[in-house]
């Protein structure tokens, strides 16, 4: 115990030695003038600060409502040969000794280093913009319920809240918002190349690079004892880190004790966060006719990005970030059992898109893209709600190509996005555990025909009906069920629907006559999301001529005129139901181990 104190101390003196007062003196953009001459520093290669030069050439006033820039050109350093690196943003430009702002903006096919600095005040001002840590209300997901999500889906889905880099009108150009170096360490090449475009999109680089190896960076949860960072420094913003580490490379503008100042322009523009903030090293630089840039490699986290906002990003040194741990646990016919610990930025957006290429990257890199592949899920999504709440996945997924990865982690994703974006109260995840069974055998049947012992039945009476399936490699299965025939009155007709989860999906979108499930509330939907179908399930549903109301995902049959109307109407429901014609009597599942593919309707008759 006490050596746990002397450690709580000792870490206490190290954050508090941190957090003493800045020596920088700070020239507001007023006293800015054209042809003043300063400095800017940035490493240039590994984590030596140098300085380059800086011609001041003007000031662009109102280039956003209230805001200005400052135009200059740079030299010294090869920046004449190169051009503004990528990688630069956050680079201080002092006057006189005085910190003025960041590098932040470029001008494209430049024939100088023009730069466009932002001024150090607005950078100031994100620092008292942290506001509440959760959002004051919640609004729905854009996407209709799913069990699958991809990752281009949720992006096109909320294309408006990833804006691209924001151009800036100056005479004689348009000028941009420097790109940041965005390094995939761990991703393979089939998911790099598949969001690279996205990435790009919204203002990054995306390159694969290599991160630190060390405990902390493959845990992403131990703050280096070293809690310090000087301005001009690299600095990485870690949106995945552990096994798998995606960063953003920029650099420091200003320290403040433990407050930190980097990039002079926003990375997502998401407001309030918490990334991870790490430290960084530049391996080179290389030039480039199109774009030159930084290359650099991320070391060990030692705080938060806490605010990610128009004029910049600003972290405190030694605070902890709360990531979301991803741990998945792969299990093969061949080897033994291999274990992947990942953290990713817990954030409404940007988790299930960090956990769809995470899942995916990991099993392309374990699995196989080419060739036959079978996956068997069974894992844990953990809420740090009250009481405890957990979604449960289980799944199995075969197929070539890399469709059993794809629909694995689209699964998973599909869980995540709907808890994170739903629309009745705010939700974290406390962690997702995933356990993986790895085949390159095909696991899959076939629906051939059905048979029934009986077509007439009395009500309550058990019919038995045999599946003939076929399996991938043509191998025949037979499978027998009992079920009960519902207690409808002499005459009636029903039908006994037998389907894979996308067929029943297609019986019910029929049978609604609506667009999918719409959760009533959180219960519901975490009763949803637990009762997801599942491709390794036979599916039986019986259905009838039964008028009702289909309302927010539930049937409501034979209904009472009064309470129909009652119902019917918006402001008791709140959704507008759907009258619906056949409604169902009983649903059954059958548990198989393999992918089911199949529908049949089969009519039977209550005796008379």
């Amino acid at each position: 115990m006490k050596k746990r104190v002397l450690r709580v101390f000792a870490a206490a003196a190290m954050i508090g030695a941190a957090i003493g007062a800045s020596a920088t003196e700070i020239l507001p953009v007023e006293a800015v003038k054209p042809g003043m001459k300063g400095k800017g520093l940035s490493v240039f290669a590994g984590s030596k600060i140098e300085e380059f030069d800086v011609e001041i050439l003007g000031i662009l006033a109102n280039n956003s409502p209230k805001r200005k820039a400052i135009l200059a050109r740079l030299s010294g350093r090869n920046l004449e040969n190169t051009g503004i690196l990528q990688g630069m943003s956050g680079s201080p430009v002092y006057i006189d000794g005085k910190l003025i702002g960041a590098v932040a903006f470029g001008f494209a096919y430049a024939k100088e280093p023009i730069a466009g600095i932002t001024p150090i005040g607005e950078m100031l001002a994100v620092a008292g913009a942290e506001g509440p840590k959760e959002p004051a209300s919640v609004s729905g997901p854009r996407l209709p319920f799913s069990s699958s999500l991809s990752f281009r889906q949720i992006v096109e889905a909320h294309r408006d809240d990833f804006p691209p880099a924001r151009p800036i009108q100056s005479t004689g150009g348009l000028g941009t918002t420097l790109p940041v170096p965005l390094f995939f360490s761990g991703f393979p090449a089939r998911i790099l190349d598949e969001v690279r475009p996205v990435f790009a999109g919204l203002g990054f680089l995306p390159l694969a690079a290599s991160a630190a190896d060390s405990a902390s960076q493959r845990t992403g949860i131990t703050l280096e004892t070293d809690l310090s960072l000087r301005e001009g420094e690299p600095v990485a913003v870690q949106l995945v880190s552990g096994d798998l580490d995606l960063s953003a490379i920029g650099t420091v503008t200003h320290v403040d004790g433990a407050r930190v100042f980097a990039f002079g322009h926003p990375l997502y523009n998401l407001g309030p966060v918490e990334y991870g903030m790490a430290r960084a090293e530049i391996l080179t630089v290389l030039p480039s006719v199109e774009t030159s840039f930084k290359i650099g490699a991320v070391g060990n986290l030692i705080g938060t990005m806490v605010q990610d906002r128009t004029a910049g990003a600003y972290g405190e040194i030694g605070r902890q970030p709360k990531l979301v741990p991803l741990n998945l646990t792969l299990t093969s016919e061949t080897g033994p059992a291999r274990e992947f610990r990942l953290r990713l930025v817990a954030d409404k957006l940007l988790t299930p898109l960090l956990l769809n290429m995470s899942i995916a990257s990991v099993l392309d890199s374990e699995g196989r893209s080419l060739g036959d592949l079978t996956l068997e899920l069974r894992g844990d999504v953990i809420l740090d709600t009250a009481p405890s709440r957990s979604i449960h996945v289980e799944d199995l997924f075969t197929g070539n190509l890399g469709s059993a990865s794809t629909a694995l982690s689209n699964l998973v994703t599909a869980v995540v996005y709907y808890l994170t974006n739903n629309e009745f109260r705010h939700v974290g995840i406390q962690r997702i555990d995933l356990n993986i069974k790895l085949s390159e055998k095909p696991k899959a049947a076939f629906l051939e025909r059905t048979w029934l012992d009986r077509y007439e039945v009395s009500p309550g009476e058990t019919v038995r009906i045999k599946l003939f399936m076929k399996t991938y490699r043509g191998e025949p299965l037979t499978e027998e069920i009992p079920f009960t025939a519902p207690n409808l009155p002499s005459g009636s007709e029903f039908h006994l629907v037998v389907a894979d989860t996308n067929s029943m999906q297609q019986v019910e979108l029929g049978q609604y006559k609506s667009g999918g499930l719409v959760p009533r509330g959180f219960d519901q939907l975490v009763r949803l999301l637990n009762s997801v179908r599942k491709n390794n399930r036979i599916y039986f549903k019986l259905i009838a001529p039964r008028p009702g109301l289909f309302l927010r995902g539930e049937e409501l049959p034979n209904l009472p005129p009064a309470m129909k109307a009652l119902f019917a109407s918006p402001r008791a429901s709140g959704s507008t139901p759907v009258e619906i014609n056949v409604s169902t009597l009983g649903e059954y599942q059958m548990p198989v181990s393999f992918a089911f593919e199949g529908l049949a309707v089969v009519p039977l008759k209550i005796k008379k």
